[in-house]
This record gives C-alpha cells, structure tokens and sequence, in this order.
C-alpha cells in the first residue's frame, strides 16, 4: 500500500515586536516639568520648524543634535505616548518628534542642566518642553 503524503501547515510566523527605541521621559527644572531623554538630557524644539520635517543641518545640527531613533520612541514619566512620532532626516536616521515638532539636545550641556532655554540661534528660538508639547514659559 502507499501512502499519500499529507500537506501541514507550517506556522506562520508571528509578527515581530517593534524595536524599543529612544526614552523621552520628564524631569523638573527651573522651568517645571519638561522634556529629558532617559539618561537626563534636557530636550529642546526649534521655533522655527513649524512642521516634524526638520531644518537643523550642518553647523546648526553640531550645536544642536538631532534626538534620533532606531525604533519606535518610548513615553516615561509625564512624557505622552500619543505625543511621540519620527520623521526622516536627509541622512537617513531618524529623529523623535514630540506634537509635531522635531526634538534636538543642546552640544554643551552637562546631564539634566538646562542653559538654552529661549535662546536665539541659527535665526530662531530654542525652547525646551513641557510634557503638553508645548515650549515651557520663558
């Protein structure tokens, strides 16, 4: 007698979890509650940049680095999960977005000091921000 072989199904492969990325968490400051990254980077938005594409490049990228990703941005403390996004930068990294605004560091400040608040370069406004996504009050 022979046997017929009979088909299985092989598994379908379950979907794999997104790629945990950078922590944008909260921390109080001389300004209230705002924006850090996990390590107590203080956080900042350029006035300038009106929508998540981001305009910070060269010099202004040096002083100012871009807060970049390699997987879904994460909400701690008073961060808003719903507030997070990404957006590509013309390099081809990808940087955090908070309410729409493109989130970058300042070059030379040391761990959960904030010195630039409101501070004009590269021809507009760097403020930093508050879990609302809104800049914190001057």
């Amino acid at each position: 007698m022979t046997s017929t072989p009979t088909a299985t199904a092989s598994p379908t492969p379950s979907p794999s979890p997104a790629r945990e990325g950078t922590t944008i968490t909260t921390f109080d400051s001389q300004y209230g509650p705002m924006l850090f990254d996990k390590s107590g980077q203080a956080i900042y938005l350029f006035d300038l940049e009106t929508s998540p594409k981001p305009g910070c490049y060269g010099e202004c990228a040096e002083a100012w680095p871009p807060v970049l990703t390699r997987g879904e941005p994460v909400a701690s403390g008073q961060a808003r999960a719903g507030l997070l996004g990404t957006t590509k930068r013309d390099d081809g990294t990808t940087q955090v977005t908070y309410d729409g605004h493109p989130l970058y560091f300042y070059a030379h400040e040391d761990k959960r000091q904030v010195l630039c608040h409101n501070i004009e370069e590269y021809g507009g406004l760097w403020l930093v921000v508050q879990p609302d996504g809104k800049p914190a009050p001057s």
